[in-house]
Order: C-alpha cells, then structure tokens, then sequence
C-alpha cells in the first residue's frame, strides 16, 4: 500500500470537490478552479468531508499511480484554499525587474531588456527591485514560471551574478591563485 496515497485529504470549508465520468476531478475554492484527468488504476471518492483515492489493483504502476494523484490532488486543495508562491532574487550590478501592466522587464547585463508575460493564472509581484514573487493557485504552473526565469541568467559560480530562489544556497568557487606562494 502507497505511504502517501492512504491518507485521506481534508477538505476545508468552502472547498468542493466534484469527480466527472470521465475520471476528471474538479476542485473550486476561494482562489479558483483547478482540474486533474486521472488516468489508471486510480479511484477518487468523496467520504466525510475529505478525498479518497483508492487504487483498483498492485499491478505494474498502480502503486507510483496512487501515490502521484493523492499528492496532486492534495496541491490542488491547498492552491485553491490558500495559493502557491516563489520568491526570486536577483544579484549583479545594474541586475533589476521591473512590472509594468502585465508583464516583468528584467535588466540582466544583456544589450537588451528580457520581458516575460504573466502566463494566465500567475501574477508578478516585484517586492525590490532585486526580488520577483511569482503567485497562483497551481504549484506545477508556479514552480515551472519561477524556473523558467531563473534560467534567463542561472547563477555565475565567481561572483554570485544571477538569479536565484530566496534561501536557495548559492556556493561560490574560488578565485584563480596563480601567482601566490
């Protein structure tokens, strides 16, 4: 039996969950609607005020299957309740974002601006000059957008230039010692 795919997921209130005939779980709450098809082995019930996700058989990948769900399922809950977040910073001199409508513009120390359009259902929030937030209600959406800017400028392992999650842990190398005795 998955670890992760018996426990039950709580519903809270102002959370209702609807499961169609074509194994398509819908999930409306305070922040909006999100949907996940499920495909497999894998059964979704609502019982007392909480999800149920049974698998059918312990079959091939049934197990991996159970476990997936649950957790997407239990994502969903919680982005249409209480929302997802990354903080992004930015480091270099002259490196900053700003918002303008809905869209960022990063200056990175190329001849030119970056612009990334707000994707529908995230927004950006520039905290400083040298921080994004990136919001919504999915974390696979959220997490994806954050990544995707990250990689316009990873981190320089030298000087630390780039950008990076907040709290990530940025190791920076050293220097050349040619020269030194």
């Amino acid at each position: 039996m998955s670890r992760i795919g018996k426990l039950p997921i709580a519903l809270p209130k102002g959370v209702s969950v609807k499961v169609s005939e074509d194994n398509t779980v819908t999930v409306k709450g305070p922040l909006g609607e999100l949907r996940q098809r499920i495909t497999g082995p894998v059964n979704v019930r609502e019982e007392n005020g909480s999800l149920i996700v049974e698998r059918g058989s312990d079959d091939g990948n049934a197990p991996a299957l159970h476990g997936l769900y649950r957790a997407l399922l239990f994502n969903m809950v919680n982005g249409v309740t209480a929302g997802y977040e990354k903080s992004l910073v930015i480091a270099g001199v002259g490196y900053k974002a700003i918002k303008q409508g809905g869209k960022i513009v990063l200056s990175l120390g190329f001849s030119h601006p970056v612009e990334f359009e707000e994707p529908n259902g995230i927004t950006f929030t520039v905290a400083a000059p040298t921080e994004i937030v990136v919001k919504g209600i999915s974390k696979e959406l959220v997490g994806q957008t954050a990544a995707n800017i990250k990689a316009v400028r990873p981190v320089e392992p030298y000087h630390n230039y780039g950008i990076h999650y907040k709290g990530e842990r940025v190791v920076k190398k050293e220097g050349k010692t040619a020269g030194k005795k």
